[in-house]
């Protein structure tokens, strides 16, 4: 990490510090991505804004959860890994849907399953899914609608997985029981 600074709230530039802050007050905490982040001001309120309007997509939380947990292991990032299970047991997922997907395994219910798959194509592939694979995620219930709002979700997560590997980001205190070791999972990290 001798390459990026993580910026506390004393450190970080001025543009940073009301997310920061934000941050320190909602979880207690300041994840250390956003530390990272915020030495690009720009980077950090992208982020954060790409999350906000994810959340507002037609996808639920559990299945918002899926992405990012879906995402985050095909690009093989250790450190959103750990930070999404933490989010995942917040939101009450099963423990067993959790596992299953920092493990890379099929999920039970066939609609979340083929999210699951799609996420990944999506990941793997670059967006160059077939038609054959789009029409399987329409023919599960999803519309096309809720294609494009997924690229919100993986566009979100690549921008920190995609940090995370640059500045080899350390797990935060607060989720080092979810650690999560790419090489352990057939990650090519």
């Amino acid at each position: 990490m001798s390459n990026f600074k993580l910026n506390t709230l004393e450190t970080a530039p001025e543009e940073s510090k009301e997310i920061l802050s934000a941050e320190l007050e909602k979880n207690g905490f300041i994840p250390n991505l956003y530390g990272i982040m915020s030495e690009s001001p720009e980077l950090l309120k992208a982020y954060k804004q790409m999350q906000q309007l994810f959340s507002e997509t037609s996808f639920s939380q559990v299945e918002n959860n899926i992405v990012w947990l879906t995402v985050s292991y095909h690009n093989c990032c250790h450190y959103c890994m750990a930070i999404h299970t933490m989010v995942a047991k917040l939101y009450k997922l099963p423990d067993e849907m959790i596992e299953a997907l920092r493990e890379n395994k099929p999920l039970n219910d066939p609609k979340l399953e083929t999210l699951r798959k799609f996420t990944a194509i999506l990941v793997e592939k670059r967006g160059w899914a077939t038609e054959e694979e789009i029409q399987e995620f329409l023919n599960a219930g999803y519309s096309s609608k809720n294609v494009l709002e997924l690229i919100i979700g993986v566009g979100q997560k690549i921008l920190s997985n995609y940090v995370n590997h640059l500045a080899h980001t350390p797990i935060d205190q607060q989720v080092e029981e979810f650690k999560w070791d790419p090489a352990k999972n057939n990650c090519a990290g």
